[in-house]
């Protein structure tokens, strides 16, 4: 399960990421897990060898000292070297991130690790438990070494999002028609789309707060401001969507004059082009 983190940068940027819960996380340890199991196996059968002589007492300081190289080293290394992800992490698609979104460093991971060694699954976490109960309280699904370090798992691979068709509110349509969008500009045009893109995976309080704004600037451009009783994406929506209609309108094929003919053929008058119906008394009353 994910949900979306409300990360904010120095900056005061909102980034919008989706944090990973529980469920992913545990999974990607438990790959961790089995491959530090695996090189704890191979250790200890090199040690055995150092035992075999008849050291004892240091093949024994010897495994404890790999043990927690191999529990601490192993995640410490690859969120270093891999900028926040282990293999477990990169089978899955996570990715440790600061909670200002940027890369993790050294220091970052060092932290984790040892939280993660020391509290949250094997010396004092009772095999994980301590993890699961944290992350289970966190609204971003943090353990104990994530607010420790300062850092947040997320989700690094999500589905492609597709590009919705944008449709014109059919109480906009003769309102849209009388438009002057010529000074509306290819980039405003297309932080709106991307605006209305993402509509239904933003909170509804972000989308009122976004829609106004990119509302404002488009009203300020066109010179015509959001008619009352007209929520802010209906009405990016009947703009987007008669720029689009009549820059498709452009593009259909010139009738071309001046070609000889084989024969005299009489005129044929143009087809009567089809305008909008007048509006009703009341276009911009909200549905129902």
């Amino acid at each position: 399960m994910e949900q979306e983190s409300e990360l904010v940068t120095g900056e005061a940027v909102v980034l919008d990421v989706r944090a990973a819960k529980l469920a992913s996380r545990g999974l990607a340890m438990m790959l961790d897990v089995v491959l530090q199991l695996f090189a704890l196996f191979v250790a200890m059968l090199v040690l055995s060898q150092v035992a075999a002589f008849g050291d004892e007492a240091l093949a024994l300081t010897l495994f404890l000292v790999t043990v927690v190289l191999i529990m601490v080293g192993y995640p410490v290394i690859f969120e270093t070297l891999s900028r926040g992800r282990t293999l477990g992490k990169m089978a899955l698609g996570l990715r440790v991130v600061r909670t200002d979104g940027g890369p993790v460093r050294f220091r970052h991971a060092l932290v984790r690790g040892l939280a993660g060694f020391f509290i949250d699954f094997w010396a004092l976490g009772m095999l994980g438990v301590v993890a699961v109960v944290t992350s289970l309280l966190s609204p971003n699904g943090r353990r104990v070494g994530d607010y420790l370090a300062g850092t947040l798992v997320i989700r690094e691979r999500m589905p492609a999002a597709r590009t919705p068709y944008v449709g014109m509110p059919p109480q906009l349509a003769y309102w849209a028609s009388q438009l002057d969008l010529t000074r509306l500009s290819n980039d405003l045009a297309l932080a709106v789309r991307q605006y209305l893109s993402r509509t239904s995976e933003l909170r509804p309080e972000a989308v009122e707060a976004l829609g106004y704004g990119l509302a404002q600037q488009v009203a300020a451009a066109i010179g015509a401001p959001v008619p009352p009783g007209v929520p802010s994406w209906a009405y990016l929506s009947a703009v987007l969507a008669e720029r689009r209609r009549r820059d498709q309108a452009k593009l259909q094929p010139a009738v071309q004059y001046g070609q000889a003919y084989p024969q005299a053929v009489a005129p044929v008058a143009p087809a009567p082009v089809a305008r909008p119906e007048a509006p009703p008394e009341n276009p911009f009353a909200p549905p129902g």
